[in-house]
């Protein structure tokens, strides 16, 4: 064979490949100490290929695990990296930070068990920012959740909104009442009496409908993804739909809500990731280079 046809081939070949490489992020395992845990709060970071040759900063997109699950949901079963990777090489989304935070049996709360949401905000955020370029303003923060993590994300969205640019649920255990005897919400310690039985009371202050007044009486709107499988056996598909109606009545033009086949598992959210994201990356900064006073400080957590 012709030595130059071979090389010709040969690179052909190849290029693909070396693209696919060259484009691959990386994730690290990190921690950062936490006094409102009184321990390290563990999480992993997807870090773009090409952010430590430049000196922009990025945007951050947090994903928050369900109740049952840990870090390993997102990176392992529903392949955030491998998602991330093809769409940024596509061009379907900018290069970003993305955080998961790891905590087992939470919701995302403060409780008993642990301060979580003290934790994100106190802990977590700043810890990024002093390792990681990250975009502070609005503008450069985006979060979304799997069940739990949902019921986090909604939450954050609606209780800060002035902190997040959007958002993304998936199959979200999010009730407009009290949720089912099956839902874990009902057996883990966040919501638990000390009696052992459900604390309703606590349910109801810590669920979205307690933060929707607050929310529709102040300027900002966080453009919202809601997403739920149809044979969902927890009746997430229809506790969904309410929260899209009422989201709906709030910000008809902000908000997007999708049924998939499935039930609920992680999968359900691995088939609607790339959808999600090219929608809520609609609604944040790229990477670029900041000034200092373009990063306005955050207000306290209450």
């Amino acid at each position: 064979m012709n030595f130059r046809f071979f090389s010709f081939v040969l690179a052909v070949v190849l290029a693909p490949l070396c693209t696919l490489f060259a484009q691959a992020g990386e994730l690290r395992r990190e921690s950062v100490p936490s006094p409102a845990l009184g321990e390290n709060l563990n999480y992993v970071v997807y870090v773009p290929d090409g952010y430590e040759a430049t000196r922009a900063r990025y945007p951050v997109l947090y994903l928050l695990h369900g109740a049952g699950g840990d870090t390993g949901e997102w990176t392992n079963t529903i392949q955030v990296q491998a998602v991330a990777d093809k769409m940024i090489a596509a061009g379907e989304i900018p290069a970003t930070l993305i955080v998961i935070p790891e905590c087992r049996g939470c919701w995302w709360i403060d409780s008993q068990r642990a301060n979580m949401e003290t934790a994100f905000w106190a802990d977590l955020v700043p810890g990024l920012a002093r390792k990681f370029r990250t975009i502070e303003a609005r503008q450069g923060r985006a979060v979304a959740g799997y069940s739990a993590g949902g019921f986090g994300a909604v939450r954050f969205a609606l209780k800060y909104p002035d902190r997040f640019a959007a958002v993304a649920a998936f199959s979200p255990a999010v009730y407009s009442d009290v949720p089912p005897p099956q839902s874990m919400a009902q057996a883990q310690s966040p919501f638990k009496l000390a009696t052992g039985g459900f604390n309703v009371a606590m349910w109801k202050a810590r669920n979205y409908p307690a933060l929707m007044d607050g929310y529709v009486h102040q300027p900002n709107r966080v453009p919202m993804y809601l997403v739920s499988g149809d044979h969902d056996k927890l009746g997430i598909a229809f506790e969904t739909a309410v929260l899209f109606k009422t989201m709906f009545e709030t910000q008809a033009d902000m908000v997007e809500f999708r049924v998939v086949d499935g039930g609920h598992s992680p999968e359900v959210t691995a088939k609607a990731l790339p959808d999600a994201l090219k929608y809520i990356f609609r609604f944040l900064q790229k990477p670029t280079t900041l000034t200092a006073d373009t990063h306005p400080p955050m207000a306290a957590v209450h």
